[in-house]
């Protein structure tokens, strides 16, 4: 999240708002129908990669214990494969998580998605 946690980029600081918020509907479509996804539990575009416990090893999120945030490609189009963006998740359930984030730069910079 811009402006609270490190690593932004100038992308990210254009999606999210000074309190390091994005709006779902500033994002790439793609990233409104990831979110639907994972409301409906799926199917993903990669079940062997989606849905799988996010690390947060770069340490750009807050800190929570190994299994609270999950993530989930974002397909770009004209890929051949998952590309850079994600959505991770944190907390539960699963399908209705209290906490989704955005990048679009592979864990380089996130933003919240408000709204969610």
């Amino acid at each position: 999240m811009c402006g609270l946690l490190s690593g932004c980029t100038a992308a990210a600081r254009t999606a999210a708002g000074t309190d390091g918020t994005c709006a779902l509907g500033g994002l790439p479509p793609q990233a409104t129908e990831t979110v639907h996804r994972i409301e409906s539990g799926g199917p993903f575009p990669y079940p062997r990669n989606d849905g799988v416990v996010f690390g947060n090893y770069e340490g750009r999120l807050p800190q929570h214990d190994r299994g609270y945030y999950h993530e989930y490609t974002v397909p770009t189009p004209g890929l051949s494969h998952r590309g850079t963006r994600r959505i991770i998740t944190g907390g539960t359930p699963l399908t209705h998580p209290p906490e989704f984030y955005y990048t679009g730069d592979h864990y380089e910079s996130f933003c919240r998605i408000g709204g969610v």
